[in-house]
């Protein structure tokens, strides 16, 4: 409905404006500071970031009432994936905040969702731009594998901080023996995290051969 489609429309807006803000202001903090704003990139739009991708949980609750048509299963995994990285990792260990790492991930997020939500504004008004089209759905085909390879890199150089502060580790009381070593969790959650990679990224390639296949271009055009 009309109604839905304007709902969407200021959803998608609302986070182009905010992953373009964080996108622009990383640049120009690199442009004006060098490889000294690295270290601060996440006390500097750490807050911001977290306010973007707590929003993006309403994209899996879209599909499930149906207004939105994505698949419920790759668009799980992708929101859950940055969720934990961001929340569990990075904003649990200040530690691990200042890292290179943080940057790049960051980066990598921001530069796909300024396209994506673009593309998503744009198509909710029937506009489809041959070029950004071809942009959305050709540009996370390389670039999604990189921000899993820094998700990885990312968890493995928490591990040591989560071994020696004890962080979400729980050791229950007697007479209960079961305890909860985080830095397990995380290692097995590393396999998980590529093994999704493998299928999102098989979904993406389907999406890419639906929204660009021979048939769609010429119907666009049209």
């Amino acid at each position: 409905s009309f109604t839905m489609n304007m709902y969407l429309f200021v959803y998608d807006l609302m986070q182009f404006c905010g992953h373009s803000w964080i996108f622009t202001n990383m640049i120009i903090r690199f442009m004006t500071f060098g490889k000294d704003s690295l270290a601060d990139t996440f006390h500097s739009i750490g807050l911001v970031m977290r306010l973007c991708q707590l929003l993006s949980v309403l994209e899996i609750l879209h599909i499930l009432i149906g207004i939105d048509k994505s698949h419920l299963l790759p668009r799980f995994l992708q929101i859950t994936e940055r969720i934990i990285v961001l929340f569990v990792v990075i904003n649990s260990q200040e530690e691990v905040q200042g890292k290179y790492v943080v940057c790049v991930l960051f980066f990598l997020w921001n530069l796909l969702d300024v396209v994506r939500y673009t593309y998503n504004m744009l198509a909710r008004m029937g506009i489809y731009y041959l070029p950004l089209t071809w942009l959305n759905f050709s540009l996370c085909i390389p670039l999604y594998p990189l921000s899993v390879l820094a998700k990885g890199f990312a968890i493995c150089v928490s591990l040591p901080y989560f071994e020696s502060f004890g962080t979400y580790s729980i050791k229950l009381p007697f007479p209960f023996t079961f305890s909860i070593y985080f830095p397990y969790v995380l290692k097995m959650y590393l396999l998980v995290l590529f093994a999704g990679m493998c299928f999102i990224i098989r979904n993406l390639f389907s999406e890419r051969m639906a929204h660009l296949g021979t048939g769609n271009i010429k119907n666009k055009r049209s």
